[in-house]
């Protein structure tokens, strides 16, 4: 179902018209009678919750001999010797 109300009122109420939109209502908001934008629900993908942890086990970080390592790529990749200097 649809429903109209005016901006001053969706002012004073969008708490409310948000929850009844999240609801599945359909809510246009007018400004002089002349429609302007419209609350409606999210799509169901979008209001799954999130989990936090969820990657928890699947992903780790390196270790300080490993981040050295990569250091020292990343450096030859810009032509800088072990000692600093290019």
């Amino acid at each position: 179902m649809t429903k109209q109300v005016n901006l001053s009122e969706a002012k004073t109420r969008l708490s409310q018209l948000v929850d009844e939109a999240a609801a599945g209502e359909e809510i246009v908001i007018a400004k002089n009678g002349a429609p302007r934008a419209v609350l409606k629900p999210l799509p169901e993908a979008a209001q799954k919750k999130r989990v936090f942890g969820l990657w928890k086990g699947e992903a780790r970080l390196p270790t300080a001999e490993e981040w050295a390592e990569m250091d020292r790529d990343v450096l030859e990749l810009f032509g800088v010797k072990n000692d600093g200097r290019a």
